[in-house]
């Protein structure tokens, strides 16, 4: 059966005026996500990851602007397409956001008002998407905070974010996003300031209220441990574009770009005791300048003369897996992975 899209995205162009020069933040980047489905984008910071995102909900820095492409948006029962990109009011966002789509940031704590009440801030969503006031505002919010695993919800209310832990500040976060029902989240390296056993539930959280809500979830990591566990297809980042894109199993054991090949080596539990941990050499490219070829050409130990002349284009593996890269190009030569990937692919097969 085939995927139904909720958000295409088409040949997006994002820059930000810097200091009197112009970086090229997101370089023509397409992508497509389907209903349902979690999307986990996972690269090195600084890849473009979140700035991506932003665009999808709004938040994009004030001196940041779409230069070209599209942001096809299909959830909206009044209409069978919106192009986000058009986007320039906030009176426009404000049918998105919230609604159609929500976000989960990193730090809870500067994602919370610490002078309003957690009940103020989850009710301040609903009463604005949902027109609920008093009593029956009020009993939304606590039974939200039940269902995002926060005990003695009707005490808690009327607390404030520093009274809460780690851990329940970011239950907290969750209920707001989840708080219209919307038909995307994006979950921004939720999991990054809270310890490992707090991880772990909160990513079971999030795996309820997918099922609960029937939410779409895009996923942005740059830790591959996280997305083995959350996602249905990965997305693989580097220098604004996406490089790698395929189901979960694909992109982990049976990887095809040099740069997908240099993450998943990094992964500490690839290590071989007494050997030096593997890392990437060198440094993304300076995107205040033109790309020319392959951004990870000067990275890559098996880059090939035309990876540093000419940008190669998306080749097929399977019909849910593709990635960028000249190394697929039936006139290359045949280079094989690093012995890490090889050990994936043995632990894959087990």
């Amino acid at each position: 059966m085939e995927m139904e899209k909720i958000l295409s995205v088409e040949d997006l162009n994002v820059k930000f005026h810097l200091r009197g020069k112009t970086l090229h933040a997101i370089r023509n980047l397409s992508m497509d996500l389907y209903k349902g489905e979690t999307l986990a984008i996972v690269g090195e910071s600084g890849s473009g990851k979140s700035v991506l995102n932003k665009n999808f909900i709004g938040l994009l820095d004030g001196n940041g602007f779409i230069s070209g492409g599209k942001i096809n948006y299909y959830g909206m029962d009044s209409t069978p397409v919106v192009d986000l990109a058009q986007f320039k009011e906030d009176k426009d966002w404000l049918k998105i956001r919230g609604k159609e789509v929500s976000m989960i940031l990193q730090d809870p704590m500067t994602s919370l008002n610490p002078l309003k009440t957690i009940g103020a801030q989850i009710g301040e969503a609903i009463r604005i998407h949902q027109n609920l006031k008093g009593a029956d505002l009020k009993k939304a919010v606590i039974s939200l905070l039940e269902e995002v695993g926060i005990e003695d919800a009707a005490n808690r209310y009327s607390q404030y974010p520093h009274e809460f832990s780690g851990g329940m500040r970011q239950r907290v976060v969750i209920a707001i996003a989840v708080a219209c029902q919307p038909k995307i989240l994006i979950c921004d390296e939720p999991t990054t300031a809270l310890d490992v056993t707090i991880q772990a539930q909160i990513l079971d959280l999030l795996k309820e209220l997918k099922n609960r809500f029937f939410l779409t979830i895009i996923f942005i990591t740059h830790d591959l441990g996280v997305v083995a566990n959350v996602a249905d297809r990965v997305a693989v980042m580097y220098a604004g574009d996406i490089v790698e894109v395929g189901l979960s199993e694909e992109v982990f054991y049976d990887p095809r770009h040099p740069y997908t090949w240099a993450l998943l080596s990094s992964l500490p539990q690839l290590g071989i005791k007494g050997q030096e941990l593997y890392s990437i050499k060198g440094t993304p490219p300076n995107l205040f300048m033109p790309v020319e070829g392959d951004a990870f050409a000067v990275r890559n130990p098996q880059a090939l003369e035309i990876d540093h002349l000419e940008s190669p284009p998306y080749f097929e593996i399977t019909p849910t897996h593709k990635a960028k890269t000249w190394l697929l190009d039936p006139r290359a030569p045949k280079v094989e992975p690093p012995e890490y990937i090889k050990n994936i692919r043995g632990v894959g097969r087990r």
